[in-house]
């Protein structure tokens, strides 16, 4: 008897523990089951929540420690408290500051802080709702003007007087004509306009190495100085992801990352060179259809071209984009 009242309690605790996971998978949205290299952070980047969103959700202790092969719940974007990309709004968590989370959207922080009118980037709090722009229908408090091709965007550790002189014009002449009263004070991610410049750069030094993609014929072509030294076709943006227009430099280098953004997820893209927030030249293994535009704004290659340009372009090396 009491053997038999001791099988009737176990089999209703199972069913309790069973219909309790059942109603927090339903509550909570999906599952994602570890797999090899991962880790939270990349996890909760991938599905859009703050690390500190998916390690309450699933009763993590410590954030270093999960295995492969553990079924992680993914929070809503409503349970996490964190972030909806699709309503291009961010609020922020304990703990995060301004760099992180531009860097989780692929903004920089001044453009961050702009987008908010938030005059110290130090200064934010737990709770506030950021705007993130160019994600969901969101507007941005401050618009966001895509680069053309007579502009640059300034990258970290560019000075006025060295974009002057790859433009060849004096810095006062730049200064002038973007209304800087302080040549000194510029930021990374500031748009200049660059006065009388057309679509093919001139290069800084004698046989300095430079990319030019020609988005009207789906084509790159590697220079050393004045001479093309390589060309393919390539896969750019399709018209609701554009790749954006301008001269960067490559910033950073992988000869295998993840990539992930919304209905998407591609894992160990071979050959990446970020060249502008999160826009890279990379390899690609998920279509051969070169030549027509396939990307969400990122710049695809045949897999052997990109690995070509990754060990020819060193960090630093324009990227001359235009039509």
């Amino acid at each position: 008897m009491a053997l038999r009242k001791v099988a009737g309690v176990t089999i209703l605790t199972l069913i309790c523990l069973l219909l309790r996971v059942t109603a927090v998978s339903a509550q909570s949205g999906s599952v994602h089951v570890v797999q090899p290299g991962e880790n939270l952070y990349r996890i909760a980047l991938r599905y859009g929540v703050t690390v500190e969103a998916l390690q309450a959700a699933n009763n993590i202790g410590d954030v270093n420690r999960i295995y492969v092969g553990q079924r992680l719940i993914i929070p809503t974007a409503g349970s996490s408290g964190g972030s909806s990309v699709a309503s291009g709004v961010h609020i922020v968590q304990r703990g995060e500051n301004l760099f992180r989370i531009a860097r989780r959207y692929g903004l920089t922080a001044q453009a961050l802080a702009a987008a908010n009118h938030i005059t110290n980037p130090n200064r934010i709090y737990a709770g506030q709702r950021l705007v993130i722009p160019g994600h969901g229908s969101a507007t941005p408090a401050t618009p966001i003007t895509p680069p053309s091709a007579g502009s640059y965007i300034v990258q970290r550790g560019d000075t006025l007087s060295a974009i002057a002189l790859r433009f060849g014009m004096s810095m006062w002449a730049l200064a002038r004509a973007n209304h800087i009263s302080n040549p000194s004070l510029i930021y990374v991610g500031q748009v200049l306009h660059i006065p009388g410049s057309s679509a093919a750069p001139s290069p800084l030094v004698e046989g300095e190495r430079w990319i030019d993609v020609d988005l009207s014929a789906q084509s790159l072509t590697a220079y050393q100085g004045n001479t093309p030294v390589r060309s393919t076709l390539v896969s750019t943006g399709l018209p609701s992801t554009p790749t954006p227009t301008g001269r960067y430099s490559i910033y950073a280098k992988y000869t295998s990352t993840p990539m992930s953004g919304p209905g998407y997820y591609f894992p160990n893209v071979p050959y990446t060179m970020y060249f502008y927030r999160g826009y890279a030249l990379h390899g690609t293994y998920w279509h051969s259809n070169f030549g027509q535009p396939m990307s969400h704004g990122c710049i695809n290659l045949p897999t052997s071209e990109a690995e070509w340009l990754f060990n020819w372009a060193p960090i630093g090396t324009l990227v001359n984009i235009h039509y």
